[in-house]
Protein backbone atom coordinates (compact mmCIF):
# COMPACT_ATOMS: atom_id res chain seq x y z
CA UNK A 1 0.00 0.00 0.00
CA UNK A 2 1.38 3.41 -0.97
CA UNK A 3 2.09 5.82 1.82
CA UNK A 4 -0.47 8.42 0.72
CA UNK A 5 -3.05 5.67 0.25
CA UNK A 6 -2.33 4.55 3.81
CA UNK A 7 -2.77 8.16 4.95
CA UNK A 8 -6.15 8.37 3.21
CA UNK A 9 -7.14 5.04 4.76
CA UNK A 10 -6.34 6.42 8.20
CA UNK A 11 -8.32 9.55 7.39
CA UNK A 12 -11.42 7.68 6.21
CA UNK A 13 -11.43 5.37 9.23
CA UNK A 14 -11.01 8.31 11.62
CA UNK A 15 -13.65 10.40 9.85
CA UNK A 16 -16.04 7.44 9.97
CA UNK A 17 -15.92 7.45 13.77
CA UNK A 18 -16.21 11.24 13.89
CA UNK A 19 -19.31 11.14 11.67
CA UNK A 20 -20.81 8.12 13.49
CA UNK A 21 -20.52 9.94 16.84
CA UNK A 22 -22.18 13.14 15.57
CA UNK A 23 -19.03 15.05 14.63
CA UNK A 24 -17.48 14.89 18.10
CA UNK A 25 -13.95 16.28 17.73
CA UNK A 26 -12.78 14.37 20.82
CA UNK A 27 -13.82 11.10 19.16
CA UNK A 28 -11.97 12.16 16.02
CA UNK A 29 -8.82 12.99 17.97
CA UNK A 30 -8.91 9.61 19.77
CA UNK A 31 -9.67 7.66 16.59
CA UNK A 32 -6.94 9.42 14.66
CA UNK A 33 -4.40 8.73 17.41
CA UNK A 34 -5.34 5.04 17.55
CA UNK A 35 -5.26 4.64 13.78
CA UNK A 36 -1.86 6.31 13.54
CA UNK A 37 -0.48 4.09 16.31
CA UNK A 38 -1.93 0.92 14.80
CA UNK A 39 -0.98 1.61 11.17
CA UNK A 40 2.38 3.34 11.76
CA UNK A 41 2.52 5.80 8.86
CA UNK A 42 5.65 7.84 8.09
CA UNK A 43 5.83 11.33 9.64
CA UNK A 44 5.16 13.06 6.31
CA UNK A 45 2.06 10.88 5.90
CA UNK A 46 0.81 11.94 9.32
CA UNK A 47 1.03 15.55 8.09
CA UNK A 48 -0.93 14.56 4.98
CA UNK A 49 -3.63 12.86 7.10
CA UNK A 50 -3.91 15.92 9.32
CA UNK A 51 -4.14 18.24 6.29
CA UNK A 52 -7.00 16.17 4.86
CA UNK A 53 -8.88 15.99 8.15
CA UNK A 54 -8.37 19.66 9.00
CA UNK A 55 -9.43 20.64 5.49
CA UNK A 56 -12.58 18.56 5.68
CA UNK A 57 -13.53 19.94 9.09
CA UNK A 58 -12.86 23.52 7.97
CA UNK A 59 -14.79 23.12 4.72
CA UNK A 60 -17.40 20.56 5.77
CA UNK A 61 -20.42 22.69 4.91
CA UNK A 62 -19.19 23.46 1.38
CA UNK A 63 -18.10 19.85 0.82
CA UNK A 64 -21.41 18.46 2.09
CA UNK A 65 -23.31 21.02 -0.02
CA UNK A 66 -21.41 19.73 -3.05
CA UNK A 67 -22.41 16.15 -2.19
CA UNK A 68 -26.07 17.21 -1.99
CA UNK A 69 -25.80 19.11 -5.28
CA UNK A 70 -24.00 16.26 -7.09
CA UNK A 71 -26.19 13.43 -5.76
CA UNK A 72 -29.63 15.04 -5.46
CA UNK A 73 -31.47 11.71 -5.40
CA UNK A 74 -29.54 10.71 -2.26
CA UNK A 75 -30.19 12.75 0.89
CA UNK A 76 -26.83 13.02 2.63
CA UNK A 77 -28.20 11.31 5.75
CA UNK A 78 -29.07 8.26 3.62
CA UNK A 79 -25.60 7.91 2.08
CA UNK A 80 -23.69 5.25 4.04
CA UNK A 81 -21.24 6.80 6.50
CA UNK A 82 -18.19 5.30 4.83
CA UNK A 83 -19.28 6.55 1.40
CA UNK A 84 -19.97 10.04 2.80
CA UNK A 85 -16.47 10.23 4.18
CA UNK A 86 -14.77 8.81 1.10
CA UNK A 87 -16.64 11.50 -0.85
CA UNK A 88 -15.49 14.15 1.63
CA UNK A 89 -11.87 13.11 1.11
CA UNK A 90 -12.21 13.05 -2.68
CA UNK A 91 -14.08 16.35 -2.78
CA UNK A 92 -11.62 18.00 -0.41
CA UNK A 93 -8.78 17.01 -2.72
CA UNK A 94 -10.68 18.11 -5.86
CA UNK A 95 -11.94 21.40 -4.42
CA UNK A 96 -9.19 22.52 -2.04
CA UNK A 97 -6.17 20.27 -2.50
CA UNK A 98 -2.84 21.02 -4.12
CA UNK A 99 -3.47 19.97 -7.74
CA UNK A 100 0.27 19.62 -8.43
CA UNK A 101 0.78 17.25 -5.50
CA UNK A 102 -2.45 15.33 -6.14
CA UNK A 103 -3.86 15.74 -9.65
CA UNK A 104 -7.67 15.50 -9.83
CA UNK A 105 -7.66 12.12 -11.58
CA UNK A 106 -5.40 10.71 -8.85
CA UNK A 107 -7.77 12.07 -6.18
CA UNK A 108 -10.69 10.34 -7.92
CA UNK A 109 -8.77 7.07 -8.36
CA UNK A 110 -7.74 7.09 -4.70
CA UNK A 111 -11.32 7.69 -3.56
CA UNK A 112 -12.48 4.78 -5.74
CA UNK A 113 -9.82 2.56 -4.13
CA UNK A 114 -11.01 3.61 -0.66
CA UNK A 115 -14.57 2.76 -1.71
CA UNK A 116 -13.40 -0.68 -2.91
CA UNK A 117 -11.54 -1.32 0.35
CA UNK A 118 -14.06 0.02 2.84
CA UNK A 119 -17.41 0.49 1.12
CA UNK A 120 -20.24 -1.69 -0.04
CA UNK A 121 -20.87 -3.41 -3.33
CA UNK A 122 -22.06 -0.25 -5.13
CA UNK A 123 -19.84 2.27 -3.35
CA UNK A 124 -17.21 2.38 -6.08
CA UNK A 125 -19.71 3.29 -8.80
CA UNK A 126 -21.44 5.87 -6.60
CA UNK A 127 -18.18 7.56 -5.58
CA UNK A 128 -16.94 7.55 -9.18
CA UNK A 129 -20.20 9.09 -10.39
CA UNK A 130 -20.28 11.90 -7.84
CA UNK A 131 -16.59 12.77 -8.14
CA UNK A 132 -16.75 12.54 -11.94
CA UNK A 133 -19.65 15.00 -11.95
CA UNK A 134 -17.75 17.45 -9.73
CA UNK A 135 -14.56 17.09 -11.79
CA UNK A 136 -16.53 17.84 -14.96
CA UNK A 137 -18.08 20.92 -13.35
CA UNK A 138 -14.69 22.15 -12.14
CA UNK A 139 -13.06 21.74 -15.55
CA UNK A 140 -15.97 23.40 -17.35
CA UNK A 141 -15.79 26.52 -15.15
CA UNK A 142 -12.09 27.10 -15.83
Amino acid sequence: MGSRHLARSIAVQSLYEWDFFNFDKNVLKRALGENIRNLSPKPEDIKFVNRIIDGIITNQKEIDDQIVKSAPEWPISQIPIIDRNVLRIGLYELMYGDKKAVPPKVAIDEAIELAKNFGGENSRKFINGVLGTVFKQITETR
